[in-house]
């Protein structure tokens, strides 16, 4: 039996996304473990999710510079040995020194259909643009803010009346499916990246992976 696939998550705020991803793990769903989560808020309330032991915490004012904070941030990471490092409610954007030394390793979960609504306040911006249907995406991470390719989506429609709160708690219901199954592709290998370019099963990605009503992804 191969050794269980060992996942980091960065996160800021409640870890939502990251509890599901332990509970996946605990529920024999995903073949995986989680070595660690590194926050940018001490008091982030997804460090509670794990021992203390796996847990980093510091804010960027403790540092000199932002380039500070991420080397350091990036040595706790690269010392847990991780194969996927997962931003899940992650809210500071990664510079491209850092983002290099992780390169195809990294992976968002962001609320929306990207490349619709980079960026904070998507449910709010979906509402005010009109969109008949909204959603989640887990894409690479790049440099440039909700940029990298995209791997998987689900949609949930806009319905009459929605506020920016209603629509945010239908995309969360879809973003834990969404975030697991892809997960589990990655752990099986069967969805990697190859410079830049997502690959399923030794062939290119060139759309992102839809999630279905069942909690399946399929092209």
């Amino acid at each position: 039996m191969s050794a269980p696939t060992r996942i980091a998550v960065l996160a800021s705020g409640r870890g939502s996304n990251l509890q599901a991803i332990l509970d996946a793990i605990g529920g024999g769903q995903l073949p995986a473990k989680v070595v660690g989560v590194f926050s940018d808020r001490p008091a982030a309330e997804a460090l509670q999710r794990v021992a203390p032991g796996l847990r980093w915490a510091h804010a960027p004012k403790e540092f000199s510079d932002r380039a500070a904070y991420e080397l350091a941030l990036g040595n706790a990471l690269a010392a847990a040995t991780p194969d996927w490092i997962i931003c899940a409610g992650y809210m500071r954007i990664l510079g491209a020194d850092f983002v290099q030394r992780f390169d195809g390793r990294l992976v968002n979960i962001h609320p929306s259909l990207l490349p619709l609504h980079k960026g904070l306040d998507t449910h709010a911006r979906a509402l005010q643009a009109g969109d008949a249907e909204h959603g989640a995406s887990v894409h690479l991470v790049v440099p440039e803010l909700d940029a990298g390719a995209v791997l998987a989506q689900a949609r949930v429609p806009v319905l009459p009346g929605d506020d920016a709160h209603s629509l945010g708690e239908r995309v969360l219901a879809v973003e834990h499916p969404l975030l697991i199954a892809t997960l589990q592709l990655l752990c099986a290998g069967r969805l990697a990246e190859r410079d830049g370019q997502p690959w399923l099963d030794g062939h290119p990605l060139f759309n992102p992976l839809a999630l279905d009503s069942a909690g399946n992804l399929n092209r």
